[in-house]
């Protein structure tokens, strides 16, 4: 997983696996790997800063998307569609339960 940024600057998922292409004129080997290890973080501890900066983020972005599809199927429900307002009342517990996941990811990860 690597972190980017959106807009404002605050660090978003990007989570999809994907192959690094490049193009160099000359041969050489290096890693893309991504870690503790890496050059990227400084230390274990800064890797433990931004893990715990990023869950916080998406807890928090969960949290509002959670909010706003409660508040679609209401609407639905309003218009008689029910069977898509019970589809996303599921689908808002499947957040809810991921987003107790995260907290709790998140507490661990601010203990170390």
């Amino acid at each position: 997983m690597h972190i980017i940024h959106d807009e404002n600057g605050n660090p978003i998922a990007h989570g999809h696996d994907h192959e690094h292409a490049h193009t160099h004129s000359h041969e050489h080997t290096h890693s893309h790997e991504h870690g503790c290890a890496s050059d990227n973080c400084g230390s274990c501890n800064d890797c433990g800063d931004k893990t715990a900066a990023l869950l916080d983020y998406m807890l928090k972005h969960n949290e509002h998307h959670a909010a706003e599809l409660d508040q679609v199927a209401d609407k639905l429900r309003a218009e008689g569609k029910e069977a898509a307002a019970d589809q996303i009342k599921k689908a808002v517990d499947e957040f809810k339960k991921g987003n107790l996941y995260l907290g709790l990811a998140l507490a661990t990860v601010k203990e170390q």
